[in-house]
């Protein structure tokens, strides 16, 4: 799935979503990481999508954090809904698709 980060403004960041990932004991900016890293692998999230397109992002921090973000675009925004890390079949769909561990 093709989504061309560059025609994005910002991220969208407030206190729903700042509380969400932080329970996850993640920061905004290991989330905006991911996003400038490479690969990326992203899916739809059908499941969430049911009032707007939502995608899932699995990718890897400037740390070797590897996270598992759902996120939409709002107003030309990109909004994380949540951001954690990434559980063993996450990890193991990541290196099926050209992810490599850096452990």
């Amino acid at each position: 799935m093709n989504i061309d980060f560059s025609k994005l403004n910002r991220f969208e960041w407030d206190s729903g979503n700042l509380e969400h990932i932080k329970r996850h004991l993640v920061t905004d900016k290991e989330s905006e990481d991911v996003f400038s890293n490479k690969p990326l692998i992203i899916t739809k999230d059908e499941i969430h999508s049911k009032f707007e397109k939502r995608y899932r992002v699995y990718g890897r921090t400037f740390g070797n954090r590897y996270l598992n973000i759902i996120f939409t675009i709002r107003k030309n925004n990109l909004r994380v809904i949540s951001a954690r890390d990434q559980n063993k079949k996450e990890r193991n769909e990541y290196i099926k698709n050209g992810g490599e561990i850096n452990d």
